[in-house]
């Protein structure tokens, strides 16, 4: 069955429109009938949205009716789900998070009882359940009722957890800037990064339902950058509205982004044995990342972009790390999900007392991405005449930089994407491909 809700990374849309409470409902009886479970056990967690929850209790009265028991954990980063999901043994959690898309939207995705989120096959199976139970009078009439009850200490729980893991880092003397977006980070980021020693500046970090991802956060990053220029300090991260990714700005608010804290992640692994594999990352990734990897002898693997492939390439190689270069980085040996809190002590490990300025681990080049609209994006994308010329401007890159032309996965738009050692040729390359990829379209 094709699947007509689930996206990339569960279903999401604008709250009271797309995702109501009766859809969240329905897809919480839904899901709890797929399990396996005789009487599932399911976390519900969610970030700051207004909307959140409402869609809590609609999604809990799914799931009890169903016959399964609701945990409801509260306001926790995505990341927090598969690790709670480890410590407890439930067999399915729930976040209610669009991530870093404005307040009014929201979403759902779910997570199985290993920690992953679900499969292709179980959402697709889901959207089935969906059907017939919009064409049933009773819905799931007969079923048990389940419970839904407050699970307290989950905050705590994610918090230990971070503990356990990064216990050995020193944080003392490092003066970091938080920049927790307005969401699901705003309490467990400053919290841990105390714990460790360090001196925490916060921003972004009185939510009001509406004010995630709002000029803050991995999106928005020129008020930490101003934060940490103005005010002296060593660094800052930014966290997105459920806390699953990140991006650093260094003392001199240079913005590093996701390939370059991969990079430093992966070679710092690799010294401390904790390593498996190489390194799984999109075709996003930028030339100097591959460049860097090379050298440094570490294997990478591209897959295409989504955090989802990423995970399943990981999952396939029995890798441990990978990510994007928008900040979402996952390390298996952790928690199978991006984890933005995580990423950054990662960071501040792989420094090891270093400044982030002085960074090793790859050297970026120049990256150009334009979006062309076009009529027909797949109609473009067969032109003899654009493969042409993306043959002839990749051959002219060979070794210094590279191309990628591809159709985006849900618009009418090209996606140009150039990399080359200057500006100038980027820039430059980027126009003679976005000429072409027009012309291609005004005439399919």
């Amino acid at each position: 069955m094709a699947r007509r809700l689930f996206g990339t990374d569960g279903v999401r849309g604008v709250a009271g429109e797309v995702l109501t409470a009766d859809l969240a409902l329905r897809l919480g009886r839904a899901v709890t009938a797929q399990s396996p479970a005789e009487r599932p056990q399911v976390l519900v967690i969610r970030d700051t949205r207004e909307s959140g929850e409402m869609l809590e209790s609609a999604l809990a009265a799914g799931i009890a009716s169903a016959g399964g028991d609701v945990l409801l954990g509260g306001v926790l980063p995505t990341p927090a789900a598969p690790l709670l999901i480890g410590r407890y043994g439930f067999d399915l959690a729930a976040v209610i998070s669009a991530s870093h898309n404005p307040y009014a939207d929201n979403g759902i995705k779910f997570f199985g009882p290993d920690g992953f989120k679900l499969s292709d096959e179980a959402e697709a199976a889901i959207e089935a359940r969906l059907d017939e139970d919009a064409a049933s009078a009773n819905g799931a009439g007969g079923t048990a009722i389940g419970r839904v009850r407050v699970l307290h200490g989950t905050l705590e729980d994610y918090l230990r957890e971070l503990q356990t893991r990064f216990g050995d880092l020193d944080l003392t003397g490092v003066d970091v800037v938080l920049d927790c977006a307005n969401g699901a980070t705003y309490q467990a980021a400053p919290e841990i990064f105390r714990r460790l020693g360090a001196r925490v500046t916060v921003m972004a970090d009185e939510p009001d339902g509406r004010n995630i991802n709002a000029a803050c956060g991995s999106t928005h990053l020129d008020a930490l950058i101003a934060a940490i220029t103005a005010g002296g300090h060593d660094l800052g991260f930014g966290f997105d509205g459920d806390g699953d990714r990140v991006l650093a700005v260094d003392r001199d608010g240079v913005v590093v982004d996701g390939d370059e804290l991969i990079a430093l992640a992966a070679l710092s692994l690799r010294e401390s044995g904790r390593l498996k594999g190489g390194v799984a990352v999109t075709v996003m990734s930028n030339y100097g990342f591959h460049v860097g990897m090379r050298e440094a002898g570490v294997e990478v693997a591209i897959t295409s972009v989504g955090d989802r492939y990423v995970l399943e390439e990981l999952r396939t190689r029995g890798w441990s790390l990978g990510g994007e270069q928008s900040g979402h980085i996952i390390d298996m040996g952790f928690v199978p999900s991006g984890d933005g809190i995580a990423s950054a002590l990662l960071t501040l490990e792989a420094l090891r007392g270093g400044d982030l300025a002085q960074r090793a681990g790859m050297k970026k080049i120049p990256q150009r991405l334009v979006n062309v609209p076009v009529a027909d994006r797949d109609a473009a994308m067969h032109s003899d005449r654009l493969a042409a010329a993306i043959e002839r401007e990749s051959e002219a890159l060979e070794g210094r930089g590279r191309v990628l032309v591809r159709p985006s996965g849900t618009e009418q738009l090209v996606r140009v994407m150039v990399e080359a050692p200057s500006h100038e040729e980027t820039d430059a390359v980027a126009a003679r491909l976005v000429e072409v990829v027009v012309a291609t379209s005004a005439t399919t």
